[in-house]
Protein backbone atom coordinates (compact mmCIF):
# COMPACT_ATOMS: atom_id res chain seq x y z
CA UNK A 1 0.00 0.00 0.00
CA UNK A 2 1.07 3.00 -0.96
CA UNK A 3 0.84 6.72 1.49
CA UNK A 4 -0.60 9.71 -0.59
CA UNK A 5 -0.26 13.20 0.49
CA UNK A 6 -3.64 14.75 1.22
CA UNK A 7 -4.99 17.73 -0.96
CA UNK A 8 -7.99 18.93 -0.35
CA UNK A 9 -10.18 19.07 -2.52
CA UNK A 10 -9.32 15.80 -3.78
CA UNK A 11 -11.05 16.23 -7.55
CA UNK A 12 -12.60 12.79 -9.18
CA UNK A 13 -14.74 12.36 -11.78
CA UNK A 14 -16.73 9.66 -9.54
CA UNK A 15 -17.21 8.38 -6.25
CA UNK A 16 -18.78 5.01 -5.00
CA UNK A 17 -19.51 4.20 -1.28
CA UNK A 18 -21.74 1.94 0.29
CA UNK A 19 -23.01 0.62 3.38
CA UNK A 20 -23.02 3.76 5.72
CA UNK A 21 -25.23 1.78 8.78
CA UNK A 22 -26.12 5.35 9.71
CA UNK A 23 -28.39 4.87 12.48
CA UNK A 24 -25.85 2.08 13.37
CA UNK A 25 -23.71 2.22 16.33
CA UNK A 26 -20.74 0.88 14.10
CA UNK A 27 -21.05 3.69 11.92
CA UNK A 28 -17.39 5.44 11.51
CA UNK A 29 -19.26 8.65 10.55
CA UNK A 30 -16.90 11.15 11.50
CA UNK A 31 -14.45 9.81 8.78
CA UNK A 32 -16.58 9.60 6.24
CA UNK A 33 -17.91 13.31 6.81
CA UNK A 34 -13.71 13.95 6.54
CA UNK A 35 -13.85 11.91 3.48
CA UNK A 36 -16.79 13.55 1.57
CA UNK A 37 -15.22 17.29 2.91
CA UNK A 38 -12.12 16.28 1.19
CA UNK A 39 -13.36 15.17 -2.24
CA UNK A 40 -15.26 16.91 -4.59
CA UNK A 41 -16.86 14.80 -7.97
CA UNK A 42 -19.53 15.08 -11.09
CA UNK A 43 -21.12 11.69 -9.65
CA UNK A 44 -21.44 10.15 -6.38
CA UNK A 45 -22.98 6.73 -5.88
CA UNK A 46 -24.79 5.92 -2.41
CA UNK A 47 -24.61 2.33 -3.14
CA UNK A 48 -26.96 0.40 -0.49
CA UNK A 49 -27.32 0.39 3.00
CA UNK A 50 -26.55 3.93 3.74
CA UNK A 51 -29.27 3.93 6.21
CA UNK A 52 -29.77 1.03 8.95
CA UNK A 53 -33.80 0.83 8.98
CA UNK A 54 -32.84 -2.52 10.65
CA UNK A 55 -31.03 -1.55 13.23
CA UNK A 56 -33.58 1.11 14.46
CA UNK A 57 -35.83 -1.36 14.33
CA UNK A 58 -34.30 -2.71 18.08
CA UNK A 59 -33.97 0.93 19.05
CA UNK A 60 -33.05 4.25 17.27
CA UNK A 61 -29.58 5.35 17.64
CA UNK A 62 -29.18 8.62 15.85
CA UNK A 63 -26.49 10.97 16.95
CA UNK A 64 -25.93 14.26 15.35
CA UNK A 65 -22.57 12.82 13.63
CA UNK A 66 -25.29 11.32 11.57
CA UNK A 67 -27.30 14.44 11.09
CA UNK A 68 -23.99 16.48 9.52
CA UNK A 69 -22.84 13.56 7.16
CA UNK A 70 -26.82 13.93 5.67
CA UNK A 71 -26.67 17.64 5.38
CA UNK A 72 -22.64 16.97 3.76
CA UNK A 73 -24.30 14.73 0.98
CA UNK A 74 -27.40 16.95 0.73
CA UNK A 75 -24.79 19.93 -0.06
CA UNK A 76 -23.06 17.72 -2.33
CA UNK A 77 -26.68 17.93 -4.59
CA UNK A 78 -27.13 21.20 -3.75
CA UNK A 79 -23.94 22.36 -5.37
CA UNK A 80 -24.02 19.96 -8.97
CA UNK A 81 -22.75 16.34 -7.77
CA UNK A 82 -25.09 14.51 -9.24
CA UNK A 83 -26.06 11.77 -6.74
CA UNK A 84 -27.76 8.56 -7.03
CA UNK A 85 -28.44 6.50 -4.32
CA UNK A 86 -29.41 2.65 -4.84
CA UNK A 87 -31.06 1.03 -2.10
CA UNK A 88 -29.84 -1.97 -0.31
CA UNK A 89 -31.66 -4.01 2.13
CA UNK A 90 -30.76 -2.77 5.34
CA UNK A 91 -32.46 0.29 3.50
CA UNK A 92 -35.52 -1.15 1.28
CA UNK A 93 -38.03 1.00 2.77
CA UNK A 94 -36.24 3.14 0.21
CA UNK A 95 -37.19 1.08 -2.74
CA UNK A 96 -41.00 2.10 -3.25
CA UNK A 97 -39.13 5.85 -4.36
CA UNK A 98 -37.05 3.43 -7.18
CA UNK A 99 -37.48 5.69 -10.26
CA UNK A 100 -37.93 9.17 -8.75
CA UNK A 101 -35.66 11.99 -8.66
CA UNK A 102 -35.98 14.30 -5.59
CA UNK A 103 -33.78 17.51 -6.80
CA UNK A 104 -29.84 16.26 -8.00
CA UNK A 105 -31.22 12.92 -6.32
CA UNK A 106 -32.00 10.10 -8.28
CA UNK A 107 -33.18 6.78 -6.85
CA UNK A 108 -32.62 3.67 -8.83
CA UNK A 109 -32.44 0.16 -8.33
CA UNK A 110 -29.48 -0.30 -10.54
CA UNK A 111 -27.74 1.74 -13.20
CA UNK A 112 -24.90 1.38 -15.84
CA UNK A 113 -21.79 3.69 -14.97
CA UNK A 114 -20.08 4.58 -18.52
CA UNK A 115 -16.51 5.56 -17.20
CA UNK A 116 -14.64 8.25 -19.64
CA UNK A 117 -12.46 5.41 -21.28
CA UNK A 118 -15.86 4.06 -22.60
CA UNK A 119 -16.26 1.22 -20.17
CA UNK A 120 -19.51 0.12 -18.73
CA UNK A 121 -20.39 -1.07 -15.56
CA UNK A 122 -23.51 -2.13 -13.51
CA UNK A 123 -23.87 -0.51 -10.17
CA UNK A 124 -26.35 -2.28 -7.55
CA UNK A 125 -25.96 -2.78 -3.94
CA UNK A 126 -25.84 -6.53 -4.43
CA UNK A 127 -28.00 -7.88 -1.84
CA UNK A 128 -29.69 -9.93 -4.50
CA UNK A 129 -26.64 -11.95 -5.06
CA UNK A 130 -27.18 -13.32 -0.99
CA UNK A 131 -28.07 -16.30 -1.13
CA UNK A 132 -28.74 -15.82 2.68
CA UNK A 133 -30.55 -12.69 2.37
CA UNK A 134 -32.43 -14.20 -0.22
CA UNK A 135 -33.27 -17.38 0.91
CA UNK A 136 -34.32 -16.73 4.37
CA UNK A 137 -35.19 -13.15 5.53
CA UNK A 138 -35.39 -13.98 9.30
CA UNK A 139 -32.22 -15.76 9.28
CA UNK A 140 -30.61 -12.67 7.45
CA UNK A 141 -32.07 -9.93 10.61
CA UNK A 142 -30.19 -12.46 13.41
CA UNK A 143 -27.00 -12.41 11.50
CA UNK A 144 -27.19 -8.45 11.50
CA UNK A 145 -27.92 -8.68 14.92
CA UNK A 146 -24.95 -10.66 15.77
CA UNK A 147 -23.37 -8.40 13.79
CA UNK A 148 -24.34 -5.55 15.38
CA UNK A 149 -22.97 -6.73 18.81
CA UNK A 150 -19.66 -7.42 17.17
CA UNK A 151 -19.35 -3.75 15.96
CA UNK A 152 -20.58 -3.29 19.84
CA UNK A 153 -17.32 -5.12 20.84
CA UNK A 154 -15.14 -2.98 18.05
CA UNK A 155 -16.16 0.32 18.83
CA UNK A 156 -14.29 -0.72 22.13
CA UNK A 157 -11.33 -2.02 20.92
CA UNK A 158 -11.07 1.20 18.82
CA UNK A 159 -11.35 3.17 21.70
CA UNK A 160 -8.60 1.65 23.50
CA UNK A 161 -6.28 1.90 20.72
CA UNK A 162 -6.94 5.75 20.61
CA UNK A 163 -6.26 5.93 24.21
CA UNK A 164 -2.97 4.13 23.64
CA UNK A 165 -1.68 6.62 20.68
CA UNK A 166 -2.76 3.26 18.13
CA UNK A 167 -4.65 4.24 14.65
CA UNK A 168 -7.79 2.46 13.40
CA UNK A 169 -8.27 -1.45 13.14
CA UNK A 170 -11.18 -3.63 12.79
CA UNK A 171 -11.60 -6.18 14.85
CA UNK A 172 -14.46 -7.12 12.74
CA UNK A 173 -12.98 -7.20 9.87
CA UNK A 174 -9.83 -9.29 11.14
CA UNK A 175 -12.52 -11.88 12.49
CA UNK A 176 -14.31 -12.31 9.24
CA UNK A 177 -11.58 -12.48 7.18
CA UNK A 178 -10.03 -15.64 9.42
CA UNK A 179 -12.99 -17.53 9.46
CA UNK A 180 -12.70 -20.18 6.34
CA UNK A 181 -16.68 -19.94 6.10
CA UNK A 182 -16.69 -16.26 5.31
CA UNK A 183 -14.24 -16.12 3.45
CA UNK A 184 -15.59 -19.15 1.05
CA UNK A 185 -18.65 -16.72 1.38
CA UNK A 186 -17.08 -13.62 -0.44
CA UNK A 187 -15.20 -15.97 -3.22
CA UNK A 188 -18.70 -17.68 -3.70
CA UNK A 189 -20.41 -14.28 -3.61
CA UNK A 190 -18.15 -12.09 -5.88
CA UNK A 191 -18.28 -15.06 -8.75
CA UNK A 192 -22.26 -14.43 -8.85
CA UNK A 193 -21.59 -11.18 -9.12
CA UNK A 194 -19.03 -11.24 -12.12
CA UNK A 195 -21.82 -13.91 -13.95
CA UNK A 196 -24.45 -11.25 -13.99
CA UNK A 197 -22.36 -8.44 -15.40
CA UNK A 198 -20.75 -10.97 -18.00
CA UNK A 199 -24.30 -11.83 -18.80
CA UNK A 200 -25.44 -8.14 -19.90
CA UNK A 201 -22.11 -7.64 -21.89
CA UNK A 202 -20.45 -5.64 -19.50
CA UNK A 203 -16.77 -4.38 -18.36
CA UNK A 204 -18.01 -5.10 -15.00
CA UNK A 205 -19.86 -4.40 -11.83
CA UNK A 206 -19.61 -2.13 -8.79
CA UNK A 207 -21.58 -3.25 -5.78
CA UNK A 208 -21.15 -2.76 -2.09
CA UNK A 209 -23.33 -5.76 0.66
CA UNK A 210 -20.20 -7.82 1.89
CA UNK A 211 -18.42 -5.26 3.54
CA UNK A 212 -15.20 -6.41 1.77
CA UNK A 213 -13.40 -3.54 -0.32
CA UNK A 214 -12.01 -5.63 -3.37
CA UNK A 215 -11.39 -4.64 -6.94
CA UNK A 216 -9.66 -7.76 -9.13
CA UNK A 217 -10.53 -9.43 -12.68
CA UNK A 218 -12.66 -12.40 -12.71
CA UNK A 219 -12.32 -14.23 -16.06
CA UNK A 220 -13.41 -11.08 -18.37
CA UNK A 221 -15.17 -8.45 -15.95
CA UNK A 222 -13.79 -6.32 -13.33
CA UNK A 223 -15.26 -6.96 -10.20
CA UNK A 224 -15.00 -3.55 -7.66
CA UNK A 225 -16.54 -3.50 -4.25
CA UNK A 226 -16.70 -0.44 -2.71
CA UNK A 227 -16.59 -2.02 0.83
CA UNK A 228 -17.96 -0.25 3.68
CA UNK A 229 -18.01 2.30 6.90
CA UNK A 230 -18.17 0.44 9.62
CA UNK A 231 -15.16 -1.83 9.22
CA UNK A 232 -12.53 -0.36 6.62
CA UNK A 233 -14.11 2.73 5.68
CA UNK A 234 -13.67 2.48 1.79
CA UNK A 235 -14.52 4.27 -0.96
CA UNK A 236 -14.11 3.03 -4.74
CA UNK A 237 -13.30 6.45 -6.93
CA UNK A 238 -12.54 6.84 -11.01
CA UNK A 239 -9.79 9.25 -12.11
CA UNK A 240 -10.70 12.02 -15.10
CA UNK A 241 -8.22 9.16 -17.11
CA UNK A 242 -11.14 6.87 -16.43
CA UNK A 243 -8.59 4.46 -13.76
CA UNK A 244 -10.57 3.30 -11.37
CA UNK A 245 -9.04 3.01 -7.43
CA UNK A 246 -9.81 2.23 -4.07
CA UNK A 247 -9.01 4.26 -1.18
CA UNK A 248 -9.35 3.09 2.51
CA UNK A 249 -9.75 6.68 4.49
CA UNK A 250 -8.80 5.71 8.09
CA UNK A 251 -6.15 8.17 9.36
CA UNK A 252 -4.43 11.73 8.57
CA UNK A 253 -3.78 10.03 5.22
CA UNK A 254 -5.15 8.64 2.61
CA UNK A 255 -4.05 4.85 0.82
CA UNK A 256 -4.32 3.57 -2.10
CA UNK A 257 -5.31 -0.15 -1.71
CA UNK A 258 -5.29 -1.24 -5.48
CA UNK A 259 -3.30 -1.58 -8.82
CA UNK A 260 -4.78 0.71 -12.10
CA UNK A 261 -7.36 -0.63 -14.11
CA UNK A 262 -8.06 -2.35 -16.37
CA UNK A 263 -5.12 -4.13 -16.47
CA UNK A 264 -5.26 -8.03 -14.78
CA UNK A 265 -5.49 -7.20 -10.92
CA UNK A 266 -4.30 -9.47 -7.96
CA UNK A 267 -6.38 -9.98 -5.18
CA UNK A 268 -5.90 -7.26 -2.42
CA UNK A 269 -4.72 -8.39 0.79
CA UNK A 270 -6.84 -8.04 3.98
CA UNK A 271 -7.33 -4.70 4.97
CA UNK A 272 -5.04 -4.29 7.53
CA UNK A 273 -4.39 -0.61 9.73
CA UNK A 274 -3.20 1.75 7.67
CA UNK A 275 0.03 3.49 9.27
Amino acid sequence: MTRIERMRPLRYRSIWISDVHLGCRGCQADFLLDFLQSTESKHLYLVGDIVDVWAMQGGVYWPEAHNNLVRALLEKARNGTRVVYLPGNHDEVFRAHVGVDFGNIAVRDEVVHTTIDGRRFLVTHGDRFDCVVQGGRWLAKLGARAYDALLVANQWVAGLRRALGLGYWSLAAYLKHKVKDAVNYIGNYEQAVAREARGQRLDGLICGHIHHAEMREIEDVLYCNCGDWVESCTALVEHHDGRLELLRWTDASQVSLSARAPAPLAPLPALARAS
